[in-house]
Order: C-alpha cells, then structure tokens, then sequence
C-alpha cells in the first residue's frame, strides 16, 4: 500500500512508470514540469508519484532526485533561453505559458528586489517553481549561474518532497 493516492495521475503515465522504462520516463516528466509543460499531474506528485511506482528505497530514491533535479533544471533552463532569445511577451502570448501578465510582475518584483538567489528559492517554493525562470531570462544573468541556481532550489524542492513522502509512508504503516 501506497502513502500517495495517485488517482490523479493517467493510467498510461503510471503503466509507463511501472515499466521498464520507468526512469526515461521519469526524466522526460521532469523535463516538462521544469519547462512549465506538465499539465496532466501536479509538480508536487512527480516525485512521490516516482518513489510510489519506481521504488523507495535509498538507492532509488537518490536516482529519483537527482533525475528530477537533473530533469528540471534542463527544462527550466530551456524556458530560460526560449524567453531570452524570444523575449517575454512571445511566451506570455502562449496558450502554453500558464501564467498571466500581472502574476508574472510580481515575479518581475521579487527578481528585482531579490536578484539571481530568488531563482534558487522560488524553486524551493510550491506554486511558484519555476516562474522566476522569466525574469531571469530576461535579466543579464550568467546561463551558467541560472542553471547552478535551478538545480540548487529544485534540489532543495525535491528532495523535501522525497522526505515528506517517505516521512508519511513511516506515519501511515
């Protein structure tokens, strides 16, 4: 028995996960979730949904990290260098892009008052991953800085999510 219900996930993403081809689709996930594509499951239930179905013990849940942060942060710095060469109100014309013009000025704020840090910890943030990701494109940063600063918040972020999952599983056996 599972601590997570993953009644929300598709049944052809969970036979693909129960696969042999488990961890490729895994990493493909996270690609997409770190690119603000993933719309059939919540970012918050990758991870969880990921130790539920590939595993959980010690070794396959340091896989599972380091392919979520690895994913993540190449999808986000994907989104990072769309908005760079593309520029902002291409990716806010986007059906896509699920952000809106007033939401994404208050990110705008937090960049600006915040500075490059912000990235690391918006990443660490729920319903905020990621959307600090277009000001930064827009910004003079380092791609180089961005993607260390990504993958440092989504390591934080997942692994959390990874702690809260086995911490709950202990809770409920």
């Amino acid at each position: 028995m599972y601590p997570l219900q993953l009644e929300e996930m598709p049944s052809w993403l969970e036979s693909m996960l129960t696969s042999e081809l488990a961890l490729a689709v895994f990493f493909g996930i996270c690609v997409l979730e770190g690119a603000m594509l993933l719309r059939f499951m919540p970012s918050e239930l990758v991870v969880p949904a990921a130790l539920a179905l590939i595993g959980s013990s010690m070794s396959k849940v340091v896989t599972i990290i380091a392919i979520a942060v690895a994913g993540t942060t190449i999808g986000q710095f994907g989104l990072f260098c769309l908005v760079r060469r593309a520029g902002r109100e291409y990716v806010l014309r986007k059906s896509w892009f699920p952000v809106t013009e007033s939401r994404l000025e208050r990110f705008d704020g937090w960049f600006d008052r915040w500075g490059a840090v912000a990235v690391a910890v918006s990443n660490t943030m729920l319903f905020v991953r990621g959307l600090l990701t277009v000001p930064a494109g827009l910004s003079e940063m380092d791609g180089r800085a961005f993607v260390a600063l990504s993958a440092i918040g989504s390591l934080s972020f997942q692994s959390i999510l990874a702690a809260l999952y086995l911490l709950g599983g202990r809770l409920l056996a």
